[in-house]
């Protein structure tokens, strides 16, 4: 099935922020790494945490691109 133009562009926006978020956790793991090497455990760990929220973040809106493209998720016109 074909996507109508609408759904294209949410499939690829989904897409797109999933990717910055992709690539967000990865800048966050290096300075977490720096934080953590400088004594400073405390933030090193915090900033893993929102390395986890943004991974599980990235993998909903994949899943939801998917959907898009599946066709079970609509965007209305």
């Amino acid at each position: 099935m074909s996507l109508t133009k609408p759904n294209q562009d949410l499939k690829r926006d989904l897409q797109g922020i999933a990717s910055d978020l992709k690539w967000s956790v990865v800048e966050l793991l290096r300075v977490a790494e720096r934080l953590s090497l400088a004594g400073n455990e405390a933030d090193a760990q915090a900033v893993l945490r929102m390395c986890n929220v943004f991974h599980a973040d990235e993998d909903r809106l994949a899943g939801y691109a998917d959907e898009v493209k599946a066709g079970r998720i609509v965007r209305p016109t």
